[in-house]
């Protein structure tokens, strides 16, 4: 087996053709050649007749997926460049983009922890399944990164602020919350995950969740909604946080502090992002933003800075350039949205949009 292969495990049983993302020790991050090998088997199932629903899971006990190596990243960003991140990312959200138009029912499994691309290989598929263990969180923030692989796409859509909130704090959220903000679509216990995905072998998706699915435990955001629409309405990353300052609710004060030691350029881009994301339209218009951003963000001194402290030397002090709000510009921000010319990702121009019927 090539390590691609030995990464990204595939099997069908009966009409299901299976993912297992198999990097348990790195919680299942998600390497170039994994993207390549994901994006081969579903271009193969697509035109195979035997199989009728595509499974994606997670090997081990933690969770689906972790997210990108950025280890890997830090390490391009350093040392070579980033032309190898940005290639990863091309294909990555090409990616994105297949899931979110599979013409066959995509069945994504958020058990344990589910972040940053583990999202995107999940939360644009058709059928997001959510346990009692899920915790799903997009924290680009915290690393001098911004929310990519159609988050901001996604967070946008969910109702009132809470998206933001989510995306500039990277708070994880559990099973009731996914569902609140649109990020799942049904409540399965673990226990019953082995059941229900043995069904899925020889029934229609929707009768196998029929089967399964549960009343989901009570989320938080639903209650916390008040303030957070109220906070996160403001037209500025500084004035959020003098609202959240200022609010009489407790978790509001604790969010300013969570903002106020994320990377200030990564909170104003996200900010940005998310409010462009809402007035772009089709989930490929995000993308082709995100792609722009993100290939800017890896030429900035706090991505970097941001990996290292997290990742690499991991004393979790990151000296962010600038280090205030005040300081990041808009034109610093206007910067990471401007064209890349013939560099452009261009998956707006591509016809794929297909109706799913399951």
């Amino acid at each position: 087996m090539t390590d691609a292969e030995e990464a990204v495990l595939l099997h069908t049983e009966g009409r299901a053709a299976h993912i297992t993302l198999n990097r348990p020790r790195a919680l299942n991050a998600l390497t170039h050649a994994m993207v390549r090998r994901i994006d081969h088997a579903l271009r193969a199932w697509e035109h195979d007749a035997s199989v009728e629903t595509v499974v994606i899971s997670g090997a081990g006990e933690r969770g689906l997926c972790a997210g990108g190596d950025i280890r890997a990243i830090y390490d391009d960003a350093r040392d070579n460049e980033g032309s190898a991140s940005v290639a990863f990312w091309r294909d990555e959200y090409h990616l994105n983009a297949r899931i979110a138009r599979y013409p066959k029912p995509y069945v994504a499994v958020m058990d344990g922890i589910v972040m940053g691309g583990g999202v995107g290989v999940s939360a644009h598929g058709d059928v997001r399944i959510v346990t009692e263990r899920s915790r799903i969180a997009m924290p680009e923030t915290g690393i001098g990164f911004i929310p990519d692989v159609g988050g901001t796409y996604l967070l946008a859509l969910a109702p009132g602020e809470l998206g933001t909130h989510l995306a500039l704090t990277g708070a994880p959220i559990g099973a009731g919350d996914a569902l609140l903000c649109g990020l799942a679509d049904h409540f399965v216990p673990r226990h019953s995950l082995r059941d229900f995905m043995a069904d899925l072998a020889d029934q229609p998706v929707r009768e196998a969740v029929a089967r399964h699915v549960q009343t989901p435990p009570e989320g938080e955001l639903a209650a916390q909604k008040a303030w957070i629409d109220d906070c996160y309405g403001a037209d500025t990353v500084e004035e959020i946080v003098q609202r959240l300052l200022a609010s009489n609710a407790p978790a509001a004060k604790g969010a300013a502090e969570t903002l106020l030691a994320k990377s200030p350029t990564a909170l104003k881009v996200t900010l940005a992002a998310l409010r462009k994301a809402r007035q772009l339209g089709p989930l490929e218009r995000v993308l082709d933003q995100e792609y722009r951003v993100s290939c800017t963000a890896l030429t900035s001194p706090d991505f970097v800075e941001g990996i290292r402290a997290q990742v690499v030397d991991k004393d979790r002090d990151p000296r962010w350039t600038p280090s205030t709000l005040v300081e990041v510009a808009d034109e610093d921000v206007r910067q990471y949205f401007a064209g890349l010319g013939e560099r452009e990702l261009g998956l707006a121009g591509s016809d794929n949009a297909t109706e799913v019927v399951w």
